[in-house]
């Protein structure tokens, strides 16, 4: 069903007593990992719907929390998302729906959420910023949406974040590599992965504490737009935090980069690592200017930071290339592969956006989770406080997912591996990194 923007795509899940009625890394061998690096979410993992019942209790409901999105026994459970429907992401958006339809259903099959259905209504991204914050004002007003899960709110963090406090609606697993984790913390957004700055902190501290490491020197070398901003102020605030000098910053503007003079000034200080923060486009003309100086300075870089022709980067940057990775095969348990595979299969899941597919399906998990968690009488502010309870719930899928009053992002913290340029492959360097 296609939506006109201002009425929503209505999903309506059958419900059925309960009845007990593989996703692989993209080209990944063994233990090594994918080589897929420029999507939104770089690593495609294995994933599974768990849908065991936890017990719920009777308890009785303030004022308060009547206000705050208390529903009737009798009603469904509807649940919006948010998904671009037009231009070069349109089927990523099909590919979210499809997969939360599928996981809905099966749900539901099992007995639903404290005997309620759940129901999937969709919107649509507008063409800017806010005009998709006003379609899902929208919804919200004409549908008795009670909380959103897997959105792509990717370039629109701010409005759609702002909506949801102002609301007071809960957000689970939003789709966006710029989670807004600042001050006053939002308590209605649940972020899965760290995004770009938290994995930017997780690598200044893994190049700190490395035990063969000396007093690591780090400057920064970036293109200039609102998330590398973040990204840049996350490397200062973590290498002041590990009692590292504050890195010197080089900046360009996109389209304008001159890898030769840019080599020259990072060569004249040289530092012992450059934090590259730029357009995967702009990586080897710079790596291989390096290459023409005789400078080979370790390279420090993020998911979606390179693509597949980092392999070929010259050979002298071999074990100098380092990437953070939001989740590692190690975080995939066993039986989800089975489980996830078979959900692919028996809904026809489309065979393309496999990511997008996966974050929006733990975030679903997690989700009715927490549903079930809060009990019979259900409330937003139920809902919210049970993910506040989240501590090291296994998704399968991801690093261990722990949530608090104080937390917003399950899972804070990256991966490292190294580049191989000879077997063309990546290969673990670290287990996870915390970062607070």
């Amino acid at each position: 069903m296609k939506s006109n923007g201002s009425r929503p795509d209505c999903l309506l899940i059958p419900f059925m007593t309960p009845s007990r009625a593989f996703l692989s890394i993209n080209n990944m061998k063994k233990a090594n990992f994918a080589t897929g690096l420029p999507t939104l979410l770089a690593v495609s993992l294995v994933i599974t719907l768990c849908l065991g019942g936890t017990g719920t209790t009777q308890t009785q409901i303030s004022p308060q929390e009547k206000r705050a999105g208390q529903i009737d026994l009798s009603d469904n459970i509807e649940i919006g998302t948010v998904v671009p429907a037009n231009g070069p992401l349109a089927d990523m958006g099909q590919a979210v729906k499809s997969v939360l339809a599928a996981a809905f259903t099966e749900a539901n099959l099992q007995g639903g959420i404290n005997e309620r259905h759940l129901e999937l209504k969709v919107i649509e991204t507008g063409e800017t910023p806010a005009s998709t914050r006003v379609n899902i004002e929208r919804l919200l007003k004409n549908e008795k949406i009670f909380a959103f899960v897997g959105a792509f709110i990717a370039g629109a963090e701010a409005e759609i974040t702002s909506l949801m406090r102002e609301q007071e609606v809960p957000l689970v697993g939003p789709l966006t590599l710029n989670p807004q984790s600042g001050v006053p913390l939002n308590r209605h957004v649940f972020y899965l992965l760290s995004g770009n700055p938290g994995q930017a902190r997780a690598l200044v501290s893994f190049v700190s504490n490395r035990s063969d490491a000396r007093r690591p020197t780090i400057a920064v070398l970036y293109s200039s737009g609102q998330l590398n901003d973040k990204v840049v102020e996350a490397i200062k605030e973590e290498s002041r935090k590990e009692n590292l000098n504050t890195p010197p910053v080089y900046e360009y503007q996109v389209g304008s980069f001159d890898p030769s003079t840019m080599v020259s000034q990072l060569k004249e200080i040289n530092p012992g690592s450059v934090f590259f923060v730029g357009r995967s486009e702009d990586l080897n003309p710079f790596l291989t200017h390096c290459e023409k100086v005789g400078w080979f300075p370790q390279i420090l870089l993020q998911a979606g930071g390179a693509g597949s022709d980092i392999f070929a980067a010259p050979v002298g940057f071999q074990g100098k290339l380092l990437v953070t990775m939001p989740s590692s095969p190690a975080d995939v348990t066993g039986p989800t592969t089975q489980e996830f595979q078979a959900l692919v299969e028996k809904y026809k899941l489309p065979a393309k956006h496999r990511a997008a597919q996966i974050s929006a399906y733990a975030a679903a998990k997690i989700l009715i989770e927490g549903l079930k968690k809060a009990g019979l009488n259900l409330t937003r502010e139920r809902l919210i406080q049970m993910l506040e309870t989240f501590n090291e719930y296994q998704t399968g899928l991801t690093p261990n997912i722990t949530y608090g009053p104080n937390r917003r992002i399950g899972a804070m913290g990256a991966y490292v591996v190294m580049i191989d340029l000879k077997e063309k492959t990546f290969v673990p360097a670290s287990g996870w990194i915390s970062v607070n």
